[in-house]
């Protein structure tokens, strides 16, 4: 990939990072619940979910998605169920304040990566997004796979940076978040319904 192009890529990465979405919100919840470090978990796994929608984009599956409307639809109804219910877990949460844990135990950061992960492909509309986006900075002449991996790379980095400053500032704020008690995971809660209630009536 020709660098002049690269750096186009960088800049347009950073502009859909900063775009609010369950990704980014996941992040603020966690970070206020758990603080930054634990959050890394919730964003390496959103880090990888979004290198697998870049993968699926760039390798067919969008085509596939962008004909067969049933499949779509049957994806759109799936995804917004997830963070639908994501969207409860959140509410149901424990009242922010860095460092908290999940009621019964230590938190699991395996069970933050997979929400992570799974909210990151739960949009389908995403894998379409990025097959729109990428063949804009695709050469044909070029390897494939190469250009997949310095791709995924670029916004895999971008990501996780925005979002572990989102989950930064919520570290910090988490006194506050802290003294408003449950609002805020209901606040957060609710969007991510919204999110999820949205989704399968979009076009």
């Amino acid at each position: 990939m020709a660098l002049d192009t690269w750096l186009i890529y960088l800049a347009a990465s950073i502009g859909l990072s900063l775009t609010p979405g369950p990704n980014g919100l996941l992040a603020l919840t966690h970070g206020a619940l758990y603080g930054p470090g634990k959050t890394l978990a919730t964003i390496g796994g959103g880090a990888l979910g979004f290198v697998g929608g870049i993968g699926l984009s760039m390798f067919g599956i969008a085509s596939v998605l962008s004909l067969a409307g049933e499949l779509l639809l049957v994806m759109k109804v799936v995804g917004g169920l997830y963070l639908v219910w994501l969207g409860v877990q959140v509410w149901r949460s424990p009242a922010p304040g860095g460092g908290m844990v999940q009621p019964g135990g230590e938190v699991n950061g395996w069970a933050m990566a997979r929400q992570g992960f799974f909210s990151a492909l739960a949009n389908p509309k995403v894998i379409l997004f990025f097959a729109a986006f990428l063949p804009q900075f695709i050469d044909p002449a070029a390897s494939l796979w190469l250009q997949f991996v310095i791709m995924a790379a670029t916004f895999a980095l971008v990501e996780c940076l925005t979002e572990l400053s989102i989950a930064g500032f919520a570290g910090r704020v988490s006194g506050w978040l802290q003294r408003s008690g449950k609002g805020f995971n209901r606040a957060c809660g609710s969007l991510f319904m919204l999110i999820g209630s949205w989704l399968p009536l979009s076009r």
